[in-house]
């Protein structure tokens, strides 16, 4: 009887030990500390509140069930980790290998950590993508293909280490084209837009539309890290960072030359900075946007507070592009001490802003410092207010908004080739703005260095 009692007594202060234990666990976890990251720019910038998971659990996805290969298993086995994570704060550890898998879905307080060595190889299954989540195409709203790495609504979400994430593309390739059936589908998004159908009610997902999945994207999240990742191949925009705010994306390396592959898309984001990346994509490097006409107007959130510094771009078609959806608005933007490879064959302009009559919004206070750049195939700077592309036939305007454009300055900028120092395509009813080039230097120019159209208050 003793005995028994000796050991109910020694079993129930074990079990004490083990609660106690976890509380502890669970107080010491409770919430996600941050670091404040302080950066300087030519307008006030605010301090960034950087998630820190240093002092959090780690949660092996082998512990839950994670087999190389086995795309069903890693799958389930990333999920029961995050969904573990989240709660008291962690990060879901992928070892060192090649794990298959299907769509990866983020929540708060969850660090992705990719360990030296590692590899997430994401399907090309557009089934592995479904149910279809709250996303975007091409500035506009919609039910579509989940982006392979998903987070909404998440606050304190990282995704960190030195592996790589890479998209098998072999089946979104086939999506590339843009048949009449793809068209008609983009054209009936844009109408449900303008018409404010609400977001619930216009799905994408069905046999024609074959609208492709962004890789990455935090949509509507706060307190955002990516750093040291590779990232490889792409569906379509690599790290789209939409409707969210407090960001850091650091140490990066894009490699991405399929359709649309931007290297990273902040749109309708605020209080980000982008440093030390390495951008080598088929479309831009940085692409700044801010919601397409009627969802721009009806967000009202601009993109505002972005630093680009120490930045590489091996190819792409723009360092920085602003627009062309830009309903939103955009401003406080500072790029700095960024270069271009010189044996970049694409690059079309170091700036790039575009925009068109049905845009509305805004641009203003955009900054570049010290950039440097061997051949370009258009200009350093390039502004044109009537840049529609697929649209300009394919819908008519349905509502006239300009867009203001002024507040532009370069300074310590110098490429080697190029047609002009800079190009600016002004509306007659809206003229651009207060351009101002300091130390901008063009060694050769295959045209007039400096073409303007309605454009007022211009310093060279």
């Amino acid at each position: 009887m003793k005995r028994n009692i000796a050991l109910l007594t020694f079993a129930l202060s074990l079990l004490f030990m083990s609660i106690e234990g976890v509380a502890q666990h669970v107080q010491k976890n409770a919430s996600i500390t941050h670091k404040s990251v302080r950066v300087e720019a030519p307008f006030k910038m605010p301090t960034i509140n950087k998630p820190d998971f240093a002092q959090v659990a780690d949660f092996v996805i082998t512990d839950y069930g994670a087999e190389p290969g086995d795309k069903e298993k890693n799958a389930v086995a990333i999920e029961k980790a995050i969904a573990a994570a989240t709660v008291a704060g962690g990060n879901v550890i992928v070892p060192a290998g090649e794990w298959h898998t299907k769509k990866i879905h983020l929540k708060s307080n969850v660090n992705l950590h990719l360990s030296e060595g590692a590899v997430l190889l994401f399907s090309p299954d557009p089934q592995d993508y479904l149910p279809a989540v709250f996303t975007t195409w091409e500035g506009l709203e919609c039910y579509n293909y989940s982006p392979l790495i998903y987070a909404f609504e998440a606050k304190n979400v990282a995704i960190t280490g030195k592996g790589e994430v890479r998209a098998d593309i072999s089946q979104w390739r086939k999506w590339f084209p843009r048949p009449s059936a793809h068209m008609e589908s983009i054209k009936r998004l844009y109408n449900w837009a303008q018409d404010r159908v609400p977001v619930e009610e216009r799905n994408m997902v069905n046999d024609t539309s074959n609208m492709r999945p962004q890789f990455i994207q935090f949509n509507r999240c706060e307190n955002v890290l990516v750093e040291d990742i590779k990232i490889r191949n792409s569906p379509f925009w690599t790290l789209h960072l939409y409707l969210s705010k407090d960001i850091v994306v650091r140490g990066i390396d894009v490699y991405a030359h399929g359709h649309n592959n931007d290297g990273i898309d902040p749109e309708m984001s605020q209080n980000v900075l982008i440093e030390n990346c390495t951008f080598d994509q088929g479309d831009d490097a940085i692409a700044i946007k801010s919601g397409r006409n009627p969802e721009g107007w009806r967000l009202k959130t601009p993109s505002k507070n972005i630093v680009v510094r120490n930045c590489f771009v091996k190819d792409g078609h723009q360092l920085v592009a602003i627009g062309s959806e830009l309903s939103g608005g955009i401003e406080n933007i500072y790029v700095e001490n960024c270069k271009v490879a010189d044996d970049n064959e694409k690059l079309m302009h170091l700036l790039f802003i575009k925009t068109n009559e049905r845009m509305g919004g805004y641009v203003k206070n955009v900054y570049l410092k010290n950039i440097e750049a061997n051949a370009i195939r258009e200009g350093i700077l390039g502004i044109d207010t009537d840049v529609l592309y697929q649209w300009r036939t394919l819908v008519p305007t349905v509502v006239r908004k300009l867009t203001p454009v002024e507040g532009i300055y370069l300074e310590d900028v110098q490429a080697k080739e190029a047609k002009f120092v800079a190009k600016i395509n002004g509306n007659a009813d809206l003229p651009v703005k207060n351009i101002r080039l300091k130390n901008v230097t063009l060694t050769d120019a295959s045209e007039e260095r400096v073409q303007t159209k309605n454009v007022e208050k211009l310093v060279l």
